[in-house]
């Protein structure tokens, strides 16, 4: 404060120390931190978004934009589009925005995607929301601004606090004040895909608050949310809160929009015929024909056969196309079927038997861990659990371009993550009868999970008398890819996979016989620990096996009340499983532990208000309350 002063005096003084806040995360820092931004509509984690092609689906477009301008007949406060998987619901919804900010009447958007990460969460809906109200409205963010400031716990909350809290009271508090903003009033708030948000329960609860609102005339925002009709949607939406507020649009599939596919078809086709300098006579108007019947009214059988076609890794357009007319041809002879379900399981089973047969099984093993993994693991986390470099592990990924893409950041080959076009390709391979031999979550499953145990045997009988990971030379992994890593990523993958599917003897036989302590020891400090639920592992074992592998039991730490502590392994293989002070779950890390306070590492208090000592002398001196961990599978 008075550095190098010199020749001065004070007296009689009083100092004020006044805090310099202007560094510290901001109010919308904290609600960006717990929004879902890669699920806003102009998000570069979804571009290109899917939009309606040039000319096609405009009498849907004009009624949403008629209702959310309140221009049209329908003065209800919500509106529902519903309608089966594939039929363009999200290509609607973002045509509609994109037309909607264009006339200053979008004030948010969320659009769900189960089958891509950070866009499930229902506990980030309203904080989105908010998020996107706040950057738009100056008085708003101003008011939330101070509030998140004041509790940053906010966010946190459930829904409807976080409803009342972040929107409700915010909006109030400007409309006292007069200072509502005239483009929030009557703004479009669009919610795409409800049915991907993560939990039926909190679905129906998210509706029920907005019809609440609605009906109440807390928030000034026309809501327009589409959908699957699934059931629990349906009669929630059937509700008598309701009745008087929600107007319905049904988007079904139908042949009477061939017209519009065969536009989109003719279109696209004629880009890649620009593109790759071919003849007019490359595709002929009967093969554009027979695509659209079977498209069948079903806009992402559309959309896939021309990514298809369109694929750069193939021999060329002309090649898949033709794959795609003999499909078509074959699939003509079949007996013909009203579920449009089963045409695209049909193209799905093509788009993966067009994988080269030497590279089929990684690319179904990428995709059950991809499946696997329910956070924002990255492309690599795979790559490493496989033993594959990153130009390995994207070259697999390149095979089935016409459903998924790498999207990559500008964090490196760290940040890649691999997304999905539509949910109801993973769909297909995780269900067996739509799937058959491709599925993903049976056999599959079970041998990758049996080649993972080998390994944590073979590496923990060639560590046996080492502190750290010595793999066999025998083993080779790519240069990128160090041992610790890999070790970690095979251990966190195999408990990951035990807990999808019961195991079957043989491999809970061998589970039963491995060395969990040195399993244990042999894991690297992390700041992320792995978490598993006991009980939920437990569940999945054999009867006869379950004691030998994990089970509750005494306390193995010397002095510790507690007995029903969690004990992996048996005999001279046995080991404390560590818990997390009050929680109902166990740490894959055999040195994470040193509670702040007092308790054991099995997450008892201690009866004589001082710490157990510990059985392992190698203790990290972390509390366990600041350090995030990464769950395999929670139970729902």
């Amino acid at each position: 404060m008075f550095d190098r002063a010199q020749n001065f005096i004070i007296s009689n003084s009083c100092f004020t120390q006044v805090l310099d806040n202007s560094r510290a995360g901001s109010g919308l820092d904290v609600l960006l931190s717990k929004s879902m931004p890669d699920a806003f509509h102009d998000s570069g984690a979804r571009y290109p978004p899917p939009k309606c092609h040039y000319g096609t689906r405009m009498d849907y477009i004009e009624q949403i934009t008629d209702w959310a301008l309140n221009t049209s007949d329908h003065k209800e406060p919500v509106l529902w589009m519903h309608g089966p998987f594939g039929v363009g619901k999200t290509a609607v919804a973002q045509t509609c925005a994109e037309a909607l900010e264009r006339k200053k009447k979008l004030i948010a958007t969320l659009f769900f995607s189960r089958s891509n990460t950070g866009r499930d969460d229902p506990q980030s809906v309203f904080p989105s929301i908010t998020y996107q109200v706040a950057t738009s409205c100056e008085a708003f963010s101003d008011i939330i601004e101070a509030r998140i400031r004041k509790n940053p716990a906010l966010t946190t909350k459930a829904l409807p606090i976080q409803f009342e809290e972040l929107l409700v009271s915010p909006l109030r508090q400007m409309a006292t004040k007069g200072s509502m903003d005239n483009g929030i009033e009557g703004g479009a708030v669009i919610i795409d895909g409800l049915d991907e948000c993560r939990g039926t329960r909190e679905q129906c609860e998210i509706i029920r608050i907005i019809a609440a609102s609605a009906q109440d005339r807390t928030t000034p925002f026309r809501w327009f949310i589409t959908s699957r009709p699934e059931d629990h949607i349906i009669r929630t939406m059937n509700s008598t809160s309701f009745s008087s507020i929600l107007a319905r649009l049904e988007l079904p599939v139908s042949r009477e929009i061939d017209h519009e596919i065969l536009i989109y078809l003719t279109d696209e086709l004629e880009k890649l015929r620009e593109q790759h300098e071919l003849p007019h006579s490359w595709v002929s108007e009967r093969d554009i024909a027979l695509l659209v019947e079977r498209a069948a009214g079903l806009w992402i059988y559309a959309t896939t056969m021309a990514r298809f076609i369109d694929d750069v890794n193939s021999l060329g357009p002309q090649d898949q196309l033709r794959i795609v007319l003999k499909f078509a041809e074959d699939t003509t002879r079949r007996p013909k079927t009203s579920n449009p379900l089963k045409e695209m399981d049909s193209f799905y089973a093509l788009i993966m038997e067009q994988i080269p047969s030497n590279a089929r099984l990684m690319v179904r093993r990428i995709l059950l861990l991809h499946l696997n993994m329910h956070h924002s693991f990255p492309l690599r986390e795979i790559a490493v659990t496989l033993r594959l470099s990153m130009d390995q592990t994207l070259r697999f990924c390149r095979t089935i371009q016409s459903v998924a893409w790498v999207e990559y950041f500008p964090g490196g080959t760290l940040a890649r993550r691999l997304r999905f076009h539509h949910a109801s390709f993973l769909d297909f391979l995780k269900d067996r009868k739509r799937s058959g031999r491709l599925h993903i979550c049976g056999k599959l499953m079970i041998d990758l999970r049996k080649e993972l145990l080998e390994f944590l045997h073979m590496v923990c009988a060639f560590s046996a008398d080492s502190p750290s990971i010595k793999l066999p030379s025998h083993i080779h992994i790519s240069e990128d890819i160090d041992p610790n890593d890999l070790y970690r990523a095979i251990v966190e993958r195999f408990f990951s996979l035990c807990v999808l599917y019961p195991l079957d003897h043989v491999t809970a036989t061998s589970l039963a016989q491995l060395p969990f302590r040195k399993l244990l020891e042999l894991q690297q400090p992390i700041r992320q620990p792995f978490i598993l639920f006991p009980r939920q592992l437990v569940s999945m074992l054999p009867d006869d096996l379950s004691d030998k592998i994990l089970r509750q039991d005494k306390c193995l730490t010397p002095g510790c009340p507690n007995v029903e502590a969690w004990i992996w392994g048996h005999g001279e293989n046995e080991t404390p499983a560590f818990m997390p002070k009050d929680a109902h779950s166990i740490v894959l890390y055999n040195q994470w532990l040193s509670y702040s306070g007092n308790y054991c590492t099995c997450g008892e208090l201690s009866a004589n208000n001082t710490p157990h000592k510990s059985t392992n002398s190698e203790e990290v001196k972390k509390s366990d309350d600041a350090v995030e961990t990464r769950v395999s599978n929670p139970p729902r």
